[in-house]
């Protein structure tokens, strides 16, 4: 899985364009862990700008070594430090960036080998 480009609303994943938040969750890499690529497009926080651990239950069951973290256009998703601990304490590491930056930084984890998940606010 690569993410192809994205622009205010958009993702193009694969050649597919997701309209919508998303988590994704990219096949394996090598032997470390196994699966289908996996999007999930209907995703939305329970607090629309605050990333709560509740959002990512998926993320936490997928145990990626790291979730990049789409903030949006403006950066207006806030990751509280209570959600940033809980991810850390279970062995992932965060990076947040604005989503203009963070689908490359998404690529960037997959081409290192990495087992990786996306989380990705596509407005605001």
């Amino acid at each position: 899985m690569r993410i192809d480009s994205y622009s205010f609303g958009v993702m193009k994943i694969n050649g597919a364009e997701y309209r919508s938040d998303l988590i994704v969750f990219p096949a394996a890499t090598g032997r470390r862990h196994g699966g289908p690529d996996r999007i999930r497009s209907d995703w939305w926080r329970k607090q629309g700008h605050s990333l709560a651990i509740e959002d990512l239950d998926d993320v936490l069951d997928f145990k990626p070594e790291v979730l990049v973290v789409g903030k949006g256009a403006s950066g207006l998703l806030e990751i509280p430090p209570s959600t940033k601990k809980l991810l850390q304490q279970a062995g992932i590491e965060v990076l947040a960036e604005n989503t203009g930056r963070a689908w490359s930084l998404f690529n960037e984890q997959i081409e290192k080998g990495r087992k990786v998940a996306g989380a990705f606010h596509l407005t605001c």
